[in-house]
């Protein structure tokens, strides 16, 4: 006689409902603060907590100040440029580097596999803050420090970690015998590898991708270390915000990078679910 389920009974039930409570809680005990900053950045006072208006829904007590004055603020503005440029250029670099050494890592014949890995992964497992002092030395002795281009770098070797996971992961599932047929037909490695590896492996890729933009635009150490007026990013200039001049800007501010962010989550969802089909299709 087969067992039964554990949900089986009464027991099971009981015990289906508890496990899906202490899930609720402690999913609501990490979103709520999250979720307290988006009503609070449509304060129409200059403060961080609720009125008693915004508690008795009067409309007059709800404004989108905060939203306005980030466009009227040459800082936010520059900031929000910053962001986006080094984010997307240290993405690149990120990722292309990444790529590579996960194409070569997924080799059987990489002498010294687990030595490399580690050291590609080190960045995100030494203190974030370690890696930027020590980047902030090495820059200062090469003329990089407080310049565009030693930021992005140093956010690219932030991100290369992530994309070297996902696009490990991805290869993980790759069938080499496509590599093989296609070479056994004539093909170049570079016509095999742009024609049938980056169309098999490019949901990998462009998931790490995305994760190097997003610990690029949500980074603050290393900005702290390495920026200098010109090259303040949004993190940076909500710390010196908070700082400096406490503004409910601030929250407005975090709420269209909520924003930014579920919309980057939801497009990395969308891809796993299209990598675990193609995956599928090729099993």
């Amino acid at each position: 006689m087969a067992k039964p389920p554990p949900c089986f009974g009464l027991p099971g039930r009981i015990r289906n409902i508890i496990h899906k409570a202490v899930c609720a809680s402690v999913y609501l005990f990490l979103v709520a603060p999250i979720l307290v900053i988006i009503p609070l950045s449509f304060n129409a006072e200059p403060y961080f907590t609720f009125t008693p208006g915004m508690l008795t829904f009067d409309p007059e007590a709800f404004s989108t100040r905060w939203y306005r004055d980030i466009w009227d603020n040459e800082q936010w503005l520059r900031a929000i440029r910053n962001s986006f440029f080094i984010g997307i250029s240290a993405a690149v670099i990120a990722t292309t580097l990444g790529t590579v050494a996960a194409l070569g890592l997924s080799q059987a014949s990489m002498p010294y596999r687990t030595a490399i890995m580690a050291v590609l992964l080190s960045p995100m497992i030494v203190p974030v803050i370690i890696t930027a002092a020590g980047l902030y030395f090495f820059y200062s002795g090469i003329g990089l420090s407080q310049t565009f281009p030693g930021l992005i770098l140093a956010h690219a070797t932030l991100g290369a970690p992530f994309v070297v996971i996902t696009v490990t992961a991805t290869l993980s599932g790759f069938d080499r015998s496509l590599t093989r047929a296609s070479a056994s037909m004539g093909a170049t490695p570079a016509y095999t590898f742009f024609h049938i590896i980056a169309p098999l492996i490019a949901p990998g890729v462009i998931s790490g991708g995305l994760f190097a933009f997003i610990i690029s635009f949500d980074e603050v150490v290393a900005v702290l270390f390495l920026s200098g007026t010109e090259q303040r990013t949004i993190p940076r200039q909500m710390w010196s915000g908070i700082r400096e001049s406490i503004s409910p800007t601030i929250l407005a501010v975090a709420t269209l990078l909520i924003l930014v962010s579920v919309m980057l989550l939801l497009t990395l969802e969308v891809l796993r679910r299209r990598n675990e089909r193609m995956r599928g299709i090729g099993i």
